[in-house]
């Protein structure tokens, strides 16, 4: 997936220094990374400056970087997506936050790898106090991937058999809380054991090891040789061929990575009813993006959602943060820290 951001922020070539921040001149691998000192953005009309205390690493944002997105951002670009801090200081009229306000960010306009981000206020949401920065940096593209699939692409129904592939990821453990919450039956699988031991931990009801030549039988018999009804698929260039043969009738896969083409064969669809779903998401609509934080706030005030963070990152160590959510074994989500 990729999230472009609205709009482009400027960066100063004044003197003074105000901020420090992760600046991409040039797409490529995470060696283009820069950590630099740049000027701190103004705060315009209808927007909000916000103090980061942690932002979100996703592989959105190594496609962007490396310049493979379907929307390039326009160079110089700050990464980031997802992120979560302090309300520095509003705009002309902004009504629903005041400075002091914690709040977790969907999207901004300057990016969140940054001390500081500039963002729209509809761009960021009310963070409850029993939540970290670090877990409100894990919010946005997890949680909102994983309730768009199975929510208003899947239309999940109570019940359902569901499988959630690289379920120890950031949108992976998301979609295992989510998928609970929903009255579920929850398969997922990992690539390690302790992966294995969290998918187990947040909600699945049978953990699968993906790296085992069989795996896929032992699915199939899990489901009592009737397969899965939905599944999530974070790899579809590895995984969608197989996976029609462990859909049920009228069974749904929800694309939501991919890293290259892939055959599959289409009798194997047909001969369930079923369907491949793609999904990005900045492309729901506006009041999928509402029933979204509804939902996610809920969930995060009541307990049942519970970012899971792998680890913490300096912001001047962007690139291992880069190199590390793209290698196998995922774990949670990976946060950088200003």
């Amino acid at each position: 997936m990729a999230f472009p951001h609205v709009g482009n922020c400027s960066f100063s070539n004044k003197k003074e220094v105000d901020m420090k921040a992760i600046v991409v001149h040039e797409f490529g691998g995470p060696e283009v990374l820069k950590y630099e000192e740049t000027a701190l953005p103004e705060v315009s009309e209808g927007q909000v400056l916000v103090k980061i205390g942690a932002a979100g690493v996703n592989p959105s944002d190594t496609y962007n970087r490396a310049g493979n997105s379907a929307v390039k951002p326009q160079l110089p670009f700050t990464p980031g997506t997802d992120g979560a801090g302090v309300i520095e200081r509003v705009g002309i009229g902004v009504s629903k936050f005041k400075a002091g306000d914690r709040v977790y960010l969907a999207r901004s306009i300057s990016g969140t790898y940054a001390e500081y981000t500039l963002a729209l206020e509809n761009q960021v949401h009310h963070l409850p106090e029993n939540v970290t920065f670090s877990q409100g940096a894990g919010v946005f593209v997890p949680y909102g991937t994983a309730f768009h699939a199975l929510k208003h692409v899947a239309k999940a129904q109570r019940d359902e058999k569901v499988l959630i592939h690289g379920a120890s990821g950031g949108v992976g453990t998301a979609a295992l809380q989510i998928a609970s919450f929903m009255g579920l039956k929850i398969f997922g699988t990992a690539g390690t054991s302790k992966g294995m031991e969290l998918v187990k931990r947040e909600g699945a009801q049978q953990v699968f090891d993906h790296t085992k030549e069989r795996y896929l039988d032992d699915i199939i018999n899990a489901s009592g040789g009737e397969g899965v009804d939905i599944i999530l698929e974070m790899l579809a260039n590895v995984n969608l061929g197989k996976d029609l043969k462990l859909l049920a009738m009228n069974g749904r896969i929800i694309v939501i990575g991919s890293r290259g083409d892939v055959m599959i064969t289409p009798r194997d669809l047909m001969a369930k009813r079923g369907k491949i779903m793609g999904i990005m998401l900045w492309n729901i609509t506006q009041n999928e993006s509402y029933e979204i934080h509804e939902f996610v706030r809920a969930g995060l005030r009541n307990g049942s959602l519970r970012p899971i963070v792998r680890s913490e990152i300096p912001l001047s160590e962007a690139v291992r943060s880069h190199e590390e959510v793209m290698s196998p074994g995922s774990y949670g989500k990976i946060v950088l820290i200003p």
